[in-house]
């Protein structure tokens, strides 16, 4: 068994990131594995190193260890280039020049009919740089590249399946477009995108058993679906459940209330940060 956690160096580490951590990497020693550490830090803009030093400071804290030198998504831009190449080779992808206005304006025209339809990446994309036949010409620097879903999946035989903790998963080709659609590959500031490096890197450290939240599981049918289309291998998927506040809302970053660094100023130890997410 392999695992890993795969922090975003955009903020401090909070309880539901201690949670996931602390879990894939029980995981993974329970099972005489390793647990691995990946800091996904495609966001350059946002990343920043003094807050990778501080989680890698909170992650040692809390007693977890992992091989060394970690991954950095920053350092392989050339493998997601290789995958986009692949894709593109096949007539898979295409290049967008909208931005989130012109969808959000596309989806709710009137002769769409109804509300807009939202995937795990916001409003499905309506198709307004879509190309009517695959697009086979240079990618321009400044556009975005999406996955041309339709033909995507007509390239695969039958459903996306999978398997994940509470059993095994499928995804319809007609569920594929209609509730995810071309679903972004790489940012225009970016050159890859989430989706994308993600399953390419889990693909080089050889996880077997992918351990996220739940808030994930959407993205997952896309993850399965690249792997099918780059040949790579599908791993296990453990989507477990969020930690929220007392309202029940899940954490994100800049709660810096329940930050790791906050109870650990406040005195907590290691063991209380265990209690506290029910380990």
């Amino acid at each position: 068994m392999i695992t890993r956690f795969a922090p975003s160096p955009t903020g401090p580490l909070h309880l539901g990131h201690a949670y996931s951590a602390m879990l894939a990497h029980d995981m993974a020693r329970a099972a005489n594995g390793t647990f691995l550490l990946r800091i996904e830090d495609i966001d350059r803009q946002r990343s920043r190193p003094d807050w990778e030093a501080r989680i890698l400071d909170d992650l040692g804290w809390l007693g977890l260890t992992w091989p060394v030198p970690v991954m950095r998504q920053s350092d392989r831009m050339q493998a997601y280039h290789t995958a986009l190449d692949d894709l593109h080779a096949r007539g898979l992808i295409y290049p967008c020049i909208c931005n989130r206005r012109d969808i959000a304006a596309a989806a709710s025209a009137p002769q769409e009919g109804g509300d807009p339809v939202t995937g795990p990446d916001g409003v499905v994309y309506p198709g307004t740089c879509r190309p009517s036949t695959p697009h086979r010409g240079p990618l321009p620097d400044r556009a975005a590249l999406r996955l041309d879903m339709a033909r995507a999946v007509a390239v695969l035989d039958g459903p996306i399946a999978w398997k994940d903790a509470d059993g095994p998963h499928e995804a319809t080709p007609e569920r594929m477009i209609a509730c995810i659609g071309d679903v972004v590959l790489a940012r225009r500031e970016m050159g890859t995108s989430y989706h994308l490096s993600v399953v390419v890197d889990d693909a080089a450290q050889g996880i077997t058993h992918v351990v996220r939240g739940r808030d994930l599981s959407d993205a997952t049918p896309i993850h399965v679906l690249l792997q099918r289309l780059l040949g790579l291998p599908t791993p296990a998927y453990h989507h477990h459940r969020l930690i929220r506040d007392a309202a029940g809302k899940r954490l994100a970053k800049r709660d810096d209330a329940r930050a790791i660094a906050t109870y650990r100023a406040d005195g907590a130890t290691p063991q209380d940060i265990r209690r506290m997410v029910g380990l």
